[in-house]
């Protein structure tokens, strides 16, 4: 069977689903010609030889191509719900954010302590305690933040001394808690996406990051956002967040290809110009670096304007994958080029659905 346009190359994804690669999810399914089956890449399942595999870019695909769905990964339920265990430890953690639970407690409400820790850290790529952890220091920054004193915020954590408080807001805020008192967080959220997990980070300023999980440069730049706004990243909600994760399900689906959310990007005054001029690129069309560069005001900056594309953190909606080869060659994307191609066929495809990305807040 001929590899859809749409998908990596098959080599990256067969290797992917031997490695049960998560950052795959969404991405592909794959059909066994032997059994019949389709599933997911991070199926469990013993992995089938090459040649006994077909690649399909949705689940629709491999059902028109014949195949059933897998009763062991549930290719069929596109939003991957958490295990109800987890379910349940985030609302026990919700019903007490300041507090703690040891496994002593854990156990006394029939979970076994051990399926806890390794559930949460399959699913969300952390410890049960590391989630419960950064929400303990998010109420204890608020407090402070809100006029409250160090030990009043200390008791409120579930921390017995203040050396243990200081030193475990220090590690994950990156700061005391008294300088807290002035730096707000930033809260991130992971969001699923036809091309593979997202991370989301906002203020109340507007959307800092949109960036793919997988991506080398994504740790990189959560640092610089950390050193730059003098703060540190916890996972919360925010309502920033909650309009993104609605407008992007609306972009994937060709509802609404443009996006009303405030921006807040971090980055130097040649890189801020250099992404307002991408923002005024529409919906479905693509420019080049030379464009790039005229725009900027120097036919020769066309190096500087690829530099500042790549450092862009919030990807699709500031659209650096708009910008090509004046010959019309794709090149130089982050996320892959792939994801390149995807997008600019997807925008090309619903284009007439909407009148291009409206950007606000900077």
């Amino acid at each position: 069977m001929k590899t859809p346009q749409l998908l990596p190359p098959t080599e990256t994804m067969y290797r992917a689903l031997v490695k049960r690669d998560p950052s795959f999810e969404g991405i592909f399914y794959i059909g066994v010609r032997t059994t019949g089956i389709f599933c997911r890449p991070t199926c469990s399942a013993k992995k089938p030889a090459r040649e006994n595999v077909d690649f399909f870019a949705t689940s629709s695909d491999a059902l028109e191509n014949g195949y059933r769905p897998c009763l062991r990964c549930h290719p069929l339920d596109p939003n991957a719900h958490p295990p109800k265990l987890i379910e349940r430890l985030r609302a026990e953690v919700e019903r007490a954010p300041g507090g703690r639970l040891t496994d002593k407690e854990l156990a006394a409400l029939s979970i076994d302590p051990s399926t806890a820790r390794r559930q949460f850290k399959r699913h969300y790529g952390m410890t049960f305690q590391a989630y419960y952890r950064a929400r303990r220091m998010g109420v204890a920054l608020s407090q402070v933040r809100q006029g409250g004193r160090v030990d009043q915020a200390r008791n409120g954590s579930g921390f017995e001394s203040d050396s243990g408080f200081r030193e475990a807001f220090a590690k994950i805020f990156g700061e005391s808690p008294i300088n807290a008192k002035t730096h707000a967080p930033l809260f991130a959220e992971r969001i699923d996406s036809p091309l593979g997990p997202m991370i989301a980070v906002a203020d109340d300023q507007g959307l800092r990051l949109l960036e793919f999980i997988d991506r080398r440069a994504t740790e990189r730049e959560l640092s610089i956002l950390r050193k730059r706004l003098r703060t540190n990243i916890v996972p919360g909600k925010h309502r920033h967040l909650e309009s993104l994760r609605s407008q992007l399900g609306d972009y994937f689906a060709g509802k609404k290809l443009e996006f009303e959310i405030p921006l807040a990007p971090v980055g130097s005054p040649f890189q801020l110009r250099a992404w307002k001029i991408l923002e005024s690129i529409p919906v479905g069309e693509t420019r080049s670096y030379s464009w790039m560069a005229k725009r900027l005001g120097d036919e020769n900056a066309r190096r500087a304007v690829g530099r500042a594309n790549g450092t862009n953190m919030i990807c699709i909606i500031i659209p650096c994958h708009r910008v090509i080869r004046a010959d019309g060659t794709l090149c130089g994307y982050g996320g892959g080029l792939w994801r390149k191609k995807w997008l600019l066929e997807h925008e090309r495809r619903y284009a007439g659905a909407g009148k291009g990305a409206v950007i606000s807040g900077w």
